[in-house]
């Protein structure tokens, strides 16, 4: 499977919050710190093996310790960490020995974000501020922002720079005007809004919704990127002081940076970007980076008892440098360069095939090509 070609990154809006930038350029360490949550929203696009689970994803990577957190964000050579769930505060202490120890390896320029849904004891706010948390991300349940009011406040009193993150629901088209005057005087820096998607884990609830994909190129909910355009431009022309075009008001600046993220971008944009960044910082010298972001060589499959022998051979014949040979004792093959493969496959009496994989922990193999007869 091939990932969509997603458009280059534009550059950082005014105000942009710094957590966005970061995963624009695919330099976020994404760390899913527990499935569980309270709320079981129908909008959830979780999938089964996350969902009420409590397990921890660095990136794609499972992991039972916050050091393998760390190095996979080593792995990507990550500007910051972006915790997410479930909800992180159903595993707050997890959360928070995430927060200190990321900080503790990397320093404080490493920048920390945190959603949840939520609306905590004020005390923790502090707590989080301490551990070295940057900024903070609402998700306001049924977009009620009255009971997120007091811990709002007490997260900016604690020097957090404070979002609000929701889908952008086409059928609460009303609600979420309304909501853009109320936070107002809320004390948030940004509204980030994202297309609402469709998923294998919501599909079935979407539908009783009355909810169409937008068009076969995307996940996105149809009516959800329209609704989301007229919002963002609803903030920024009060910003400049000029007429609303759908309904001819002047307002005044709203206070805060509003963002729209598509489906597309968040699935292909920013998982491609950071399937790149990884793979130009893990890339070993007989893989090249294909302009799918994947990773591709070639490999000759042997055995434990002749992967020795295989491998002089190799050697011997070519005079490669061994760092350009890599045995997979899991796989059972020697790994190489594709062109070196490609030159193998006429004459041994062995498999060899190009291998294409993701640039993940997992190294997920998305495609395989045999090149002689002498399959396994």
């Amino acid at each position: 499977m091939h990932l969509e070609m997603a458009s280059a990154v534009s550059p950082p809006e005014e105000a942009e919050a710094v957590g966005c930038i970061q995963c624009q350029k695919g330099s976020k360490l994404v760390l899913f710190v527990t499935g569980h949550c309270h709320w079981m929203c129908d909008y959830c696009p979780l999938s089964e093996n996350r969902r009420e689970v409590d397990v921890m994803f660095a990136n794609e990577r499972p992991c039972n310790t916050v050091e393998e957190v760390i190095e996979e964000a080593k792995a990507m050579n990550a500007t910051g960490t972006g915790i997410t769930g479930g909800d992180p505060l159903m595993a707050k202490e997890r959360s928070l020995e995430a927060i200190v120890k990321l900080k503790q390896e990397f320093g404080e320029n490493h920048h920390i974000h945190l959603y949840t849904s939520i609306p905590f004891a004020t005390e923790f706010a502090e707590e989080f501020a301490e551990a070295g948390l940057d900024e903070i991300r609402f998700h306001l349940l049924k977009l009620d922002l009255q009971r997120y009011r007091e811990t709002i406040a007490s997260c900016v009193a604690a020097g957090l720079c404070v979002g609000v993150e929701l889908p952008a629901e086409p059928d609460e088209e009303e609600r979420f005007y309304d909501l853009l005057e109320e936070l107002r005087d809320s004390g948030i820096d940004f509204l980030n809004l994202n297309e609402l998607e469709i998923t294998t884990g919501n599909q079935a609830e979407m539908e009783l919704r009355g909810f169409n994909l937008s068009s076969e190129m995307t996940a996105g909910a149809e009516g959800s990127a329209e609704l989301a355009s007229a919002l963002k431009e609803r903030v920024e022309c009060a910003l400049l002081g000029i007429e609303d075009p759908h309904d001819g008001s002047l307002r005044e600046p709203y206070g805060y940076h509003l963002k729209f993220c598509t489906a597309s971008f968040k699935d292909a944009g920013q998982l491609r970007a950071r399937f790149r960044r990884r793979a130009g910082h893990t890339l070993r010298p007989h893989e090249q980076l294909t302009d799918d972001d994947t990773i591709l060589f070639g490999s000759l499959y042997t055995s434990s008892s002749l992967v020795e022998n295989d491998r002089r051979e190799i050697l011997d014949a070519t005079g490669i440098s061994a760092d350009w040979l890599y045995h997979d004792p899991q796989m059972n093959r020697i790994e190489m360069p594709v062109e070196l493969a490609e030159e193998l496959a006429e004459v041994v009496n062995a498999p060899v095939a190009v291998i294409e994989v993701h640039p993940t922990h997992e190294r997920l193999e998305v495609s395989l090509v045999w090149l002689n007869n002498h399959r396994p």
